[in-house]
């Protein structure tokens, strides 16, 4: 193994509930290379991860369930990708040029928190929410604030 291959990759298999539209969001827009090709899947570089779709209309969770968020429109059932600032901007204005249907347009959350963060959440068209964070620097997505000191 070279020092540039990670050493794990995250992989996710989901239900779509069309291949061809699946392509266009995650290769066209998305820009994810496309990995090998069998029938009824499509696999994705998604930002550095294995990502499967499989075509199973009947099995799409889609917007039914649970919402989260601080203007419950998130589904609890999401995927995403933590990103810098910069990727995000640019992963944002893509989606905007290509038309693509915000849940949560880009916004700010925890602001003035050590995880203040951008935040959008758009629909793949094929029944999925995908959720984008960006971050000054990616790995404080698992920063905790620091507490005050309990009172004596």
């Amino acid at each position: 193994m070279s020092d540039s291959t990670p050493s794990t990759l995250f992989h996710f298999s989901f239900a779509v509930s069309d291949l061809d539209r699946a392509r266009r969001f995650y290769g066209a827009v998305l820009q994810c290379p496309e990995g090998r090709k069998l029938p009824g899947r499509a696999d994705f570089n998604f930002f550095g991860h294995h990502l499967v779709a499989h075509l199973a209309p009947a099995e799409v969770v889609g917007q039914t369930g649970a919402k989260i968020g601080d203007n419950r429109r998130t589904p609890l059932r999401h995927f995403g990708v933590v990103m810098t600032l910069d990727d995000f901007q640019k992963t944002a204005d893509r989606l905007v040029k290509h038309g693509a249907e915000f849940i949560n347009e880009p916004m700010v959350t925890q602001k003035g928190t050590v995880r203040e963060q951008m935040l959008m959440t758009v629909t793949d068209g094929c029944g999925n929410a995908i959720e984008f964070k960006g971050l000054r620097r990616i790995t404080d997505v698992y920063a905790v604030e620091a507490r005050a000191p309990a009172a004596l």
